[in-house]
């Protein structure tokens, strides 16, 4: 049986951490990881936050995160993106990762009342 894309995001979503961006954003020490596609991310910047693509991440992740143990918080335009790169980031080995579960908009309004 092939799962659908929502199918997937739902399993994904299931078993990692997710949090609002207000909660996120609560951590100063974390790292934010915009895994959006460059074009929407430079349409739509998040300050202070990373921008490695969905489709790279495991392959740059090391370059920024190299402490398996850093809290990381993963953003995106509705919160798919990031529970899925959040899935795969804890079967590579990081542990404190959270995948942040909500609309772009959200997470740009709770950035900047913080």
């Amino acid at each position: 049986m092939i799962l659908s894309v929502p199918e997937l995001v739902a399993q994904a979503k299931a078993s990692v951490n997710c949090v609002s961006a207000t909660q996120a954003f609560k951590n100063k020490q974390a790292i934010f990881i915009d895994v959006r596609e460059p074009a929407e991310s430079n349409a739509s910047i998040i300050e202070n936050s990373l921008q490695i693509p969905r489709g790279v991440l495991e392959m740059n992740i090391a370059k920024y995160c190299p402490d398996p143990d850093m809290e990381i918080y993963l953003h995106c335009a509705s919160g798919g993106r990031a529970a899925l790169a959040a899935e795969q980031l804890q079967r590579m080995g990081y542990k404190n990762v959270s995948a942040i579960s909500c609309q772009h908009n959200d997470v740009l309004q709770a950035k900047k009342s913080q």
